[in-house]
């Protein structure tokens, strides 16, 4: 089956396999308003994002701080459903690899299928779901699998080798590494347990691994992509939209590509 814009996990790998670390902004579908996000997507790929992030918006998103809350929360009244972020993620997907940040209760309330049918045909390559049980994954990975979409697991500080062994095998587009074991938000340092949970991730799975949740600055960027095969940037980017517009968020994110020049990271395999 899998998705007229070419196989999801394929796509994401070529992200990232270049020679620099993967730039990978978020915005949450819908916000500012609804054309207005599709502005912010198109101004990631200008300031050199290799994937985009777009958080599908729900109205209980467990694993988002404040920042990204509040742009969830007024994303929901600007009317952005799941078939308005399938449009968004389209218009976006001939360019740069799309994932999905989506919980379970959006994917199940269409039916897993049919959710999976719908994404592939966007052009989505991946999706993050944070609150998808670790028993349940495996399951619904195959059926991903065979649409062509990839499933980028979530691993955390406190996660077992054995947990991390399982969700690396499960990873058909990357590891999704959380610097803190809490939310989403701006964070000016890394976290002291984020670098070797980059260390222990790789050191069990042959997928890429990225890093996000918290980084806020281009010099934590940095450091992060010295370990990482990519890097997540939301709640700050969300931050400045929202208190500076997006002009600045996109001068922001190209100093953030500027910091992460150069670097190769550990690199997938390496």
């Amino acid at each position: 089956m899998g998705s007229e814009r070419g196989n999801g996990g394929e796509r994401l790998r070529a992200a990232f396999s270049g020679d620099r670390v993967a730039l990978m902004p978020y915005l949450t579908a819908g916000y500012p308003t609804l054309d207005g996000a599709a502005e912010v997507g198109e101004a990631y790929i200008a300031a050199g994002a290799d994937v985009v992030e777009i958080g599908v918006p729900f109205s209980d998103p467990l694993a988002d701080g404040p920042t990204i809350q509040d742009t969830t929360t007024r994303a929901l009244e600007n009317g952005a459903n799941l078939d308005y972020c399938l449009k968004l993620a389209s218009g976006l997907a001939d360019r740069v690899p799309v994932v999905f940040l989506v919980y379970c209760n959006v994917v199940f309330a269409r039916g897993a299928e049919a959710f999976l049918d719908a994404v592939a045909a966007a052009g989505v390559s991946g999706l993050v779901i944070p609150d998808l049980p670790v028993g349940e994954i495996e399951d619904f990975a195959q059926l991903a699998e065979e649409r062509g979409v990839a499933l980028c697991p979530l691993a955390a500080p406190t996660s077992s080798d054995e947990r991390l062994e399982k969700i690396g095998r499960c990873a058909t587009g990357f590891v999704y590494c959380v610097s803190v074991a809490g939310v989403t938000g701006t964070r000016e340092a890394l976290p002291s347990g984020a670098i070797e949970l980059l260390r222990r991730v790789r050191s069990l799975t042959d997928a890429p691994v990225a890093l996000g949740f918290g980084i806020g600055s281009a010099r934590t960027a940095a450091e992060a992509a010295a370990e990482a095969d990519g890097v997540i940037i939301g709640s700050k980017l969300m931050q400045i939209v929202a208190e500076d517009g997006l002009e600045k968020a996109t001068a922001w994110l190209r100093e953030v590509r500027e910091a992460m020049s150069g670097i190769s990271g550990a690199k997938v395999g390496g």
